[in-house]
């Protein structure tokens, strides 16, 4: 079924102000849309069963909270039939912030967040590439994050 269709205008508005502040109250949402408060609690429950909506997350300045270097691993499997193994693996460190399966010269591509230097190589060394299946791996470390941001997906939608 094409996912267009299974959602409407509604749930678009509903995302789309969520998007712009996690934490604004449904009453609120319901009044900028116009809806009831209920519709837009019903239509929220609606998109965590379909999966569209997975959770809420916050976003947390990690430097503030001294966690001073922020780094992308490119990891490189002995075989990619390991990844299912080495993923789990590697969702055990709670360094790693993200973690992606990729085409191109890396099998997986990580975020990692460490206090500093001395710790970053301590992740690296002592956790991740002790990790059984992992060949090599390749460090670039993010000298800023200029934004961060979600897809613009309403006009996909015609809102």
């Amino acid at each position: 079924m094409d996912k267009h269709l299974e959602i409407d205008e509604i749930d678009v508005k509903i995302l789309t102000e969520l998007l712009k502040d996690a934490k604004t109250p449904y009453t609120e949402i319901a009044e900028r849309i116009p809806v009831s408060g209920g519709t837009v609690h019903v239509r929220m429950k609606k998109l965590e069963k379909m999966g569209i909506v997975r959770g809420a997350t916050l976003d947390i300045d990690f430097a503030r909270l001294g966690y001073d270097i922020t780094a992308f691993l490119g990891i490189f499997l002995e075989k990619s039939s390991l990844y299912d193994t080495v993923s789990k693996e590697l969702e055990k460190i709670p360094e790693i912030l993200t973690l992606h399966y990729t085409t191109g010269d890396y099998s997986i591509f990580v975020r990692i967040a460490c206090r500093d230097t001395n710790h970053l190589r301590e992740v690296l060394h002592d956790k991740i590439q002790r990790v059984p299946g992992i060949s090599r791996t390749e460090t670039f470390i993010s000298l800023e994050e200029k934004f961060s941001r979600p897809i613009s997906f309403a006009k996909d939608y015609g809102v």
